[in-house]
């Protein structure tokens, strides 16, 4: 008989609960600065009931029922000073029967949670795709819920790299002399194939169990915390995934941008500030797809929009992060972008935003920056822009020769700075060689030592915030001609029987110690130096391929001299009075050798020097 009430008992709340299948966000926290919240709320004809909360500092302001009877959204008013941390029921009536209840919880923020610290110029941010990084739990490898499975055969194809592969090895990117970590999207996708890349999300609030739980992910930003290294988190607003839950139950029918049948994007970012566009080719821009397997989200869809930027704000919070990188930033809504980023700012106020602004002109780039100054008074506040003509000219310059009128070599490189009077920040501007998109930058350089160390040197003490992709630092190379999984190959020793483990002293092949020591040694100079992260910047016409500026600040003054000759030079130091001033001479930062300044400085063919002047 007991047993027969348990099992009816066990019925009706299954019964009771059986509308309520998702809201998101699942919780929230007590003191925020925007007292607002909206919850989705979905389940089977949701929206024929009334609503009501009883708890302390917690209003409804409104219930709002949109064209899918399976949704509500309702938006909460949350007193700071009178809601304490807790939980509620959310309760479901119809006819003053309770047909539902869901409990809500609120939390406490982490201490000083507000004013945490961004990444920053200070910073070198290390890239990885967690898939090809490190295998650290095999049995997260297929999981049931997830129709592709692991197989690195194929270069597309999945290939098992999860959170504890990246975890294991945070003390690998410590000695690197990195101080932050970016990975590729670690949210759910959930589809049939090609989903390693992580760009195409099926659950904005999950981590894909592929690579482990959410409460993995928040473990390893505070594992990394511990060992100094901050985490980025990549987000994706312009597009989500094919097989996202809501895809078979769309809230509204604008939640996604349709058309009659498939429609591409046309890619011309350019579109959404040019004047003369014509509308037709600004929609596509916007609201076309990038594949099949990607639906356009509404930027422009208020609901969504609130959704979206609940969500980014909740992982924030969840996780600890210290950043945030948004894919295919031009491809968004300006405006709906301008109001992500300002609402997490206001948040966060010292939070930092990396948008990838891919486009091939400084004034196109600079348009993106938070106070840029045009002609449309548009204000974006993203903090920082990522700076794809600085990426243009180092994927050639140390190629080819640049003399006189010739805009080739290191003149590419002084250009592209000498342009930094568009940027409202220069010194907030996301800088690499390469990256999951990108040709290798080692396939570009041949696999040339001498002039990957011009390269780094230069990305390492010039402006901005310089970002290296996973496996540069050994020399990994890989060519996009082949496809993109030929630019993201495993790394080696991130899979149990590997012959090669690059993550160890011992086990790194002579080409692949002679890149990692000169890399390792050289972010580790630049961790404490405030002049090259903060320090001004003056730099020299190049002439006869060589290229010299100087970082420098009250204390200290950095002279940097790459030579892109391919022979040994003879340096006549007079014209460069300014920067050096009273200093006699320097120290290689590399090698420890001391130089005299005057008259001139002996030069190694394809060399940096990076001199401390003293």
């Amino acid at each position: 008989m007991k047993k027969s009430i348990v099992l009816l008992l066990t019925f009706i709340s299954l019964s009771l609960c059986a509308q309520v299948e998702r809201v998101e966000p699942a919780f929230w926290w007590v003191g925020m600065k925007n007292p607002k919240l909206q919850l989705l709320i979905h389940g089977k004809d949701i929206s024929k009931n009334q609503v009501s909360i009883n708890y302390p500092g917690v209003k409804i302001a409104k219930v709002n029922k949109v064209e899918n009877p399976n949704y509500l959204f309702v938006d909460l008013t949350i007193d700071s000073k009178a809601t304490k941390a807790g939980k509620f029921d959310i309760n479901f009536k119809q006819n003053g029967r309770t047909e539902a209840t869901y409990t809500y919880e609120l939390k406490n923020r982490k201490a000083g949670s507000a004013n945490r610290q961004g990444f920053t110029s200070s910073d070198v941010v290390y890239l990885l795709m967690p898939d090809r990084f490190a295998n650290g739990d095999p049995y997260n490898d297929n999981v049931d819920s997830q129709p592709e499975k692991a197989n690195r055969t194929i270069d597309y194809g999945r290939h098992g790299g999860d959170i504890k592969g990246i975890q294991d090895h945070l003390d690998y990117i410590k000695q690197l002399g990195a101080t932050a970590i970016w990975s590729t999207p670690l949210l759910e996708n959930n589809y049939t194939q090609y989903t390693y890349h992580g760009y195409a999300i099926s659950d904005f609030y999950k981590i894909d169990p592929r690579y482990g739980s959410n409460d993995d992910f928040a473990k390893l930003v505070a594992a990394g915390h511990q060992k100094g290294l901050k985490t980025i988190m990549d987000m994706v607003s312009n597009h989500g995934g094919i097989g996202a839950w809501w895809m078979k139950d769309l809230p509204m029918t604008d939640w996604i941008h349709q058309w009659p049948t498939f429609t591409r994007t046309n890619h011309k970012a350019i579109t959404t500030k040019d004047i003369h566009t014509a509308q037709c080719d600004l929609k596509l821009d916007q609201e076309g797809w990038f594949d099949t397997t990607m639906p356009d989200m509404n930027q422009n869809n208020p609901y969504f929009w609130t959704y979206y930027i609940q969500n980014n704000i909740w992982w924030i919070e969840f996780a600890d992060l210290d950043g945030i990188r948004m894919d295919t930033y031009p491809y968004n809504d300006r405006y709906a972008m301008a109001k992500w980023a300002k609402a997490i700012l206001e948040e966060y106020p010292h939070f930092n935003l990396v948008g990838e602004t891919w486009q091939h002109s400084s004034e196109d780039i600079a348009f993106w920056q938070k106070d840029a100054v045009n002609s449309l008074h548009y204000n974006s506040y993203l903090p920082t822009p990522m700076d794809f003509v600085m990426n243009d000219a180092l994927s050639t310059c140390f190629n080819e020769q640049g003399n006189g009128w010739n805009e080739q070599g290191m003149n590419k490189l002084y250009n592209t700075i000498a342009k930094d009077y568009l940027f409202a920040n220069p010194n907030n501007l996301f800088i690499f060689a390469e990256n999951h998109d990108t040709q290798r930058y080692n396939n570009t350089l041949k696999g040339d030592l001498d002039k990957y160390k011009m390269a780094m040197s230069f990305l390492m003490t010039t402006r901005g915030i310089p970002q290296i992709y996973y496996g540069t630092e050994i020399g990994m190379t890989g060519d996009k001609n082949k496809g993109d999984g030929d630019i993201r190959r495993d790394f080696p020793g991130g899979w149990a029987g590997d012959s090669i483990n690059a993550f160890i002293p011992q086990g790194r092949t002579e080409f692949q110690k002679s890149y990692f020591d000169f890399t390792s040694k050289l972010l580790n100079w630049r961790k404490n130096k405030e002049v090259i992260h903060t320090g001004k910047l003056l730099h020299y016409v190049p002439e006869n391929d060589i290229y010299v500026y100087f970082r420098y600040n009250d204390k200290e003054t950095i002279m940097v001299i790459l030579n892109n000759n391919d022979s040994e030079q003879t340096l006549k130091t007079d014209r460069f009075v300014e920067g050096i001033k009273n200093h006699k001479e320097g120290t290689d930062v590399i090698t420890g050798k001391s130089y005299t300044l005057a008259p001139d400085l002996k030069l190694q063919k394809k060399s940096a020097l990076i001199l401390e002047l003293k």
